[in-house]
């Protein structure tokens, strides 16, 4: 009888030892795997851009949802009203209740959603970002249109050229806290303070055009008059760059003063055309086809936001996830009046 007793505890030990292994092999690839279970087919994607008219933003949009239809999956797409990153809070909620199995988000600033999105990665939905980042523990993976430093670079470097490599110039981002766009500013510093090839140029000041059209204009033209002697303007805000440059024709400045920046080539056309500016482009449309195949693969399980996994995106090739979880698209392309007309946004 005791024999029989030890043989049965025996067994019931082994079995409890098989369960607690069996969870936690399921917890591991849980956590691996980001919040929530693995799901390839029926997926609902919540598109969370800064401001939901922007034509940068809903030509996103408008790739994510081709992808996602020839898959037989949904988008939902949030229109926050502003830039400001406390705005993007009540549509991460809104995406919640929506029970969406991924939300892709482009934060309007670093901090703001991070509560939020931490309650969707409990609640099982998967989190990524694009375009400009969030909190790298509110996300799994942030897809990114070129590296970040290289951006900042590449302004510097087109400004130098249309100035001749030597003068005053100012930079209108759009808000105090946009997340790529103060990263841009900080690389476009460090060059001025380190990199001999940019020592007869000068910073003047930083100004930010809030995202409006009006506001951007007016900035413009008080630089003007601000700093009689500038002669160049970065601007590194989308919804900045044209209004920007018209005011600055308006009052006669353009051209005296030389343009670069970051907005879709095609509304700028006609300043590129001159000579007198400069886009540092890339296909928009391909990011957000990125940003949906990252979506799917996460949700899928078939990545997890580490160093070194590997995605499809279809005809644009294959993707490493790099540090933190970022996913680059490609180099950035300057554009101007010799090659403007190839790029069709």
């Amino acid at each position: 009888m005791k024999s029989t007793r030890i043989i049965a505890f025996a067994a019931f030990a082994a079995l409890v030892s098989l369960s607690l292994a069996a969870c936690s092999s399921t917890s591991t690839a849980s956590s691996a795997s980001g919040s929530g279970t693995c799901k390839s087919t029926g997926l609902t994607i919540g598109l969370l851009p800064k401001t939901g008219t922007d034509p940068y933003m809903t030509t996103v949009r408008d790739a994510v949802e081709a992808a996602a239809k020839k898959d037989g999956n949904k988008v939902v797409y949030e229109q926050p009203a502003d830039s400001n990153g406390a705005t993007q809070i009540p549509f991460v909620q809104d995406l919640i209740a929506k029970k969406v199995n991924v939300i892709a988000i482009s934060g309007s600033d670093q901090n703001s959603t991070k509560a939020a999105l931490l309650q969707a990665k409990a609640a099982g939905i998967k989190v990524i970002s694009f375009d400009s980042d969030v909190a790298t523990d509110a996300r799994s993976a942030f897809v990114n249109q070129v590296v970040t430093a290289d951006i900042g670079e590449a302004l510097l470097k087109s400004m130098s050229s249309l100035m001749g490599g030597k003068g005053t110039f100012a930079i209108e981002s759009s808000t105090q806290t946009a997340t790529n766009q103060n990263a841009w500013i900080a690389t476009i510093k460090d060059k001025l303070a380190n990199d001999s090839t940019y020592k007869n140029l000068k910073l003047a000041t930083v100004v930010y055009g809030n995202e409006d059209k009006t506001v951007s204009a007016t900035v413009a033209k008080q630089l003007v008059q601000t700093y009689p002697d500038l002669t160049g303007i970065i601007i590194p805000a989308g919804l900045s760059y044209a209004p920007a440059a018209a005011a600055l024709q308006e009052i006669g400045a353009f051209g005296k003063v030389k343009l670069t920046g970051l907005t879709p080539s095609t509304g700028i056309k006609d300043y590129l055309k001159t000579g007198n500016a400069e886009d540092i482009w890339w296909n928009v449309g391909d990011l957000g086809t990125l940003t949906y195949d990252t979506a799917k693969a996460l949700a899928s399980c078939k990545i997890t936001g580490k160093d070194g996994d590997k995605l499809s995106a279809g005809s644009l090739g294959d993707f490493t996830v790099g540090k933190d979880g970022v996913i680059i698209l490609g180099p950035a392309t300057v554009v101007n009046k010799d090659n403007v007309d190839t790029f069709p946004f």
